[in-house]
């Protein structure tokens, strides 16, 4: 039983992002991910993904990356202002990292 006042151990996005690098660098990264992530939380992931590939690759419409995902305009286009939120070179790097993990083929 904890003796602390009574808030959360893990209060801050930075004890997160630790926990991950420290799952990661054990080989379990993708075991915490199933444990803390529920199915549709984890599919949720994926098409968010999903939709930053489509923006950045820039071949598509918000409406085609839409009906091709299967989510809302909506959900589009918050990816899309979290994308404009940062500068070239991130959105350059993030481009690179999916594109490096697409399947070969």
């Amino acid at each position: 039983m904890s003796t602390k006042a009574d808030t959360p151990d893990f209060s801050d996005w930075q004890q997160i992002v630790s926990l991950f690098r420290q799952a990661s660098a054990e080989g379990k990264d993708e075991l915490l991910l199933r444990l803390l992530l529920t199915p549709d939380e984890r599919e949720s992931l994926i098409a968010r993904v999903n939709i930053f590939h489509e923006l950045l690759n820039g071949e598509r419409s918000q409406r085609k990356i839409s009906e091709l995902l299967g989510v809302g305009v909506a959900t589009i286009t918050r990816g899309s202002n979290e994308l404009k939120h940062h500068d070239a070179e991130i959105r350059d790097w993030l481009s690179d990292l999916l594109l490096r993990q697409q399947p070969k083929g």
